[in-house]
């Protein structure tokens, strides 16, 4: 959502072999990190969810350049019509280690909306993310927080995994760095957090964020469409989409 809106509140030969490669690929791994992985990894004790809604937009670039020189990861909820009109921003959310999930085409009041219309919100933006070079998205948060039955049923028609949070940095609110900063610190293994692309004060908290995550030995992971919560990161190929 944009800053003029509020919320209304994932054989012994053969066997040689097997391990062969697999003790070349430890190798290769070791000596070609993951996109953006945190510094000293190895050491999570538990993974949380940062969360971005609303991009991509003139801010996207500032933010992925302070998520990348802090050594975290988040999943972006692009809202269809911007992912739409700034394609090459998608492909730089992709590049820079992010996960790109479906925040609505236009981010309206789904609950408020026919099944079609709900549908067509969903649809569009799973076609226009996969468009831009983002993969087909598999987690999904409405606009708002808002859905009912029908948002969850269209929602997974599209394979997707709702998403809400579980702590609300309340940027979107006029919410100060320091108070960001420390809803993150409220954080604990397997949680979400809500912010925005757009957020000047969340972009800033972002350093003092990963140095308190560090401290508690909380690593910014990825969010499991099979359970919702955050998880280590891996690597999971893009589900082909469903036709409407």
């Amino acid at each position: 959502m944009r800053a003029t809106q509020r919320y209304s509140i994932r054989a012994p030969g053969v066997r040689s072999a097997v391990v062969a490669v697999a003790a070349a690929s430890t190798v290769a791994l070791t000596l070609i990190p993951a996109a953006g992985a945190p510094p000293h990894a190895a050491a999570c004790n538990g993974y949380v969810g940062l969360t971005f809604d609303d991009g991509p937009g003139s801010t996207t670039s500032s933010l992925l350049d302070s998520l990348k020189q802090n050594g975290l990861r988040a999943t972006m909820f692009n809202q269809g019509q911007y992912a739409a009109a700034n394609p090459s921003l998608v492909r730089a959310q992709v590049s820079a280690g992010m996960w790109v999930g479906n925040h609505s085409y236009t981010h309206p009041h789904l609950t408020q909306l026919s099944q079609s219309q709900i549908d067509s919100e969903i649809a569009r933006t799973q076609q226009a993310i996969a468009g831009a070079g983002g993969g087909t998205p598999r987690l999904f948060r409405p606009p708002y927080g808002e859905t009912n039955a029908t948002v969850k049923t269209v929602a997974a028609k599209y394979g997707l995994t709702q998403i809400i949070w579980d702590v609300d940095s309340q940027d979107w609110n006029g919410a100060s760095t320091n108070a960001i900063v420390q809803a993150a610190a409220r954080l604990t293994n397997g949680q979400i957090m809500l912010m925005h692309d757009w957020s000047a004060n969340a972009r800033a908290a972002i350093p003092r964020m990963a140095q308190g995550l560090a401290s508690r030995g909380l690593c910014a992971g990825m969010i499991s469409p099979q359970t919702g919560r955050a998880v280590a990161p891996t690597t999971v190929s893009a589900a082909p989409m469903p036709k409407p």
